[in-house]
């Protein structure tokens, strides 16, 4: 029997990909469906894919994997999350849609980089207002604020200022060498000092499981499973986080609320390869990814399910 091939390709993380597998391929055994790691190597542009459905958790760290994978799914390969989408996405954009949907979020301003590669001069700069109005600018965020990438993760390079000398400082370190050769474009954010906290791990645009969680603990300690999410909260969390990931076509992601006077603040929802790990989530949690995960693959391999995006993207329909 010929099977149909889940691929899953994985950064550093150790506890998900195994149970993965063995969730994939007990399953759907009977269905002719099989996974395995992926391995992907030296491609050429028509070479036909192994995978019909390939799980993408690493490829915003590894240009080659996207690349490839973006082949792929031309040829056929259903990619979660879409690579051509999760590369164009940013959180500013995320901030202007979701006014837009009508999910609450932090009053945000994009600000531009604070310096460039050496190519880009005086000269390129033409369209670029200076200086920049931060008196404008703290008007409306408000101080505190929260300053953070505009594209990204994990919680990295993110400051809290709390006066316009700390925001300044930290404006200037987005400009420093340890940013890499390419200074980052930063977002500036009304801070929301929160009365509870909540992340929804979000599956399949439409299986949504929210999680008290505290952003300040140590990073195996922040989903907080003993206190369940409930009630009016629940329903709402559950219901904008559909609205998100549903517009933005994320099969994976997690979307985190920050609660303050009853108001569901959407504070971070570009994370389309979410922590799945099961020391961090925990074992119901945990359990329940697998369950959705190897659901969701299982019905794009056999074809029971379309991806959302296929659709969407013009060359799809030029292609035989």
């Amino acid at each position: 029997m010929n099977m149909t091939m889940v691929g899953l390709m994985i950064g550093r993380e150790n506890t998900f990909p195994q149970p993965f597998i063995d969730t994939v391929n007990r399953k759907g055994e009977a269905k002719g469906v099989r996974a395995e790691m992926a391995i992907l190597g030296g491609a050429k542009e028509l070479e036909e894919p192994k995978y019909k459905v390939i799980v993408d958790r690493i490829s915003h760290e590894v240009p080659y994997y996207r690349a490839h994978l973006k082949s792929m799914a031309v040829l056929g390969t259903v990619v979660v999350n879409d690579p051509f989408w999760w590369e164009a996405d940013e959180k500013f954009f995320e901030c202007t849609l979701a006014r837009k949907l009508g999910v609450a979020v932090p009053k945000t301003v994009v600000l531009p980089n604070k310096s460039y590669i050496p190519d880009i001069n005086e000269g390129s700069l033409r369209n670029l207002q200076y200086p920049l109005d931060w008196k404008g600018i703290v008007e409306y965020t408000g101080l505190p604020a929260i300053m953070k990438p505009n594209t990204g993760g994990g919680w990295k390079d993110v400051y809290r200022v709390d006066t316009m000398e700390e925001l300044l400082w930290a404006y200037d370190q987005t400009g420093t060498a340890s940013f890499g050769q390419r200074p980052k474009t930063m977002i500036l954010q009304e801070f929301i000092q929160w009365d509870d906290y909540i992340r929804c791990i979000c599956i399949g645009r439409k299986h949504i499981n929210p999680i008290r969680y505290d952003p300040t603990a140590p990073f195996h300690a922040r989903y907080v499973v003993d206190k369940p999410v409930e009630g009016r909260v629940r329903e709402r969390a559950i219901h904008d986080a559909i609205a998100l990931t549903d517009a933005l076509g994320y099969d994976m992601d997690t979307v985190e609320f920050a609660i303050r006077d009853g108001i569901l603040y959407a504070i971070d929802f570009l994370n389309p390869a979410p922590d799945f790990d099961s020391f961090s989530i925990k074992g119901a949690n945990f359990e329940w990814v697998l369950e959705h995960m190897s659901d969701l693959v299982i019905g794009y391999a056999t074809g029971a399910a379309e991806p959302p995006w296929r659709k969407d993207h013009r060359w799809s329909h030029h292609i035989r």
